[in-house]
């Protein structure tokens, strides 16, 4: 096993912190446009709708569009489902919930999906990936509880059913989200195709525009055309998070691959979107400070995530599938 370089190490450790600064304005930009009078359906459209345009425009630095158009030709239903889910019915619970609550909120709740990356693994996989190491899930189960002490102290104990049900659709999305991802990865396996990352984002883009063509029809009808800000921020988060942020993170990971303590440094960056989504939240949207039981619950979710990112790749830093699989769950 190499080792990385220290140097390099800790360039991979500020490229990957700076990829959580730019996933962060997914929380941030989506709660400001609900703050604006935005609808929801359209948050979700515009978002994959100019996400597509932008990642047209890199493919040509990321080795173009490769095998794609005929892994797309020759399988159009897989990509279609997958693109669908993991991309669609994703976004589209992730950016409902954003009206149930500040960016910071709804940001750690969101951090669950290390737990239904771990959780699915017995489910899709028929090799070794399909283990579930016992201190991983500990401290995945960890985050769980950090994210419900802030559930609960935002809603100060109580939480009502409007506030249940948008919890209910963050988990959902935790789940969504790596599912479809994963099931594309393994379908590239049983085919043989190579596609970079960059590529298979694209992919998957392209194939959930069908779900973003119907959310269209369905906003206008709720709420007519959005409004300019709404298209600027919406734009926002297709470059800063779908591009930028994914670019970064991708090649953070690739610094490091070979290194598992410092592959779960740049892994363990995700759990300051917690604290970015904070800070911009107070200082831009004028959002209350967590404090008590929340401000606990969000020390638990970063505590867990560092844990939870050193347990896994130490855990993968054998296998090279598992390693795969720890790395492949951020294209958001």
């Amino acid at each position: 096993m190499k080792s990385a370089a220290p140097h390099n190490a800790s360039n991979a450790v500020l490229i990957g912190l700076a990829s959580a600064l730019f996933f962060t304005m997914t929380y941030v930009l989506n709660r400001s446009m609900v703050l604006g009078g935005g609808h929801w359906a359209w948050t979700a459209a515009l978002r994959y709708l100019l996400t597509l345009p932008l990642l047209a425009l890199v493919l040509p630095l990321q080795g173009g569009l490769g095998q794609l158009p005929r892994e797309l030709r020759r399988h159009p239903r897989i990509w279609l489902l997958w693109g669908g889910i993991g991309f669609g019915l994703f976004c589209i619970c992730l950016t409902y919930a954003a009206s149930s609550g500040p960016a910071w909120l709804i940001a750690g709740s969101f951090q669950t999906t290390v737990i239904a990356g771990l959780l699915l693994s017995p489910l899709i996989y028929r090799d070794t990936r399909r283990r579930i190491p016992l201190p991983a899930l500990a401290m995945a189960l960890l985050v769980l509880f950090g994210v419900l002490l802030m559930q609960l102290g935002h809603f100060h104990g109580k939480l009502d059913a409007s506030a249940w049900f948008a919890l209910l659709c963050v988990l959902i999305a935790a789940f969504l989200y790596p599912l479809g991802n994963r099931m594309i990865l393994l379908h590239l396996e049983s085919s043989g195709t190579p596609l970079n990352a960059t590529q298979r984002v694209f992919g998957m883009t392209l194939a959930s525009q069908p779900v973003w063509l119907l959310l269209t029809i369905y906003a206008y009808h709720e709420a007519g055309w959005p409004s300019p800000a709404q298209v600027l921020q919406a734009g926002g988060v297709a470059l800063f998070s779908g591009v930028i942020a994914t670019v970064l993170f991708f090649k953070a990971t690739a610094m490091v691959r070979e290194n598992p303590t410092s592959l779960a440094a740049v892994e363990a960056m995700q759990a300051a979107e917690i604290i970015f989504s904070t800070l911009i939240g107070v200082f831009w949207l004028n959002e209350d400070w967590p404090s008590g039981i929340a401000a606990f619950g969000i020390v638990v979710v970063i505590v867990g995530i560092i844990l939870f990112s050193r347990i896994s790749a130490r855990a993968a830093a054998s296998d090279a599938a598992a390693m795969r699989v720890l790395r492949s769950d951020r294209i958001d």
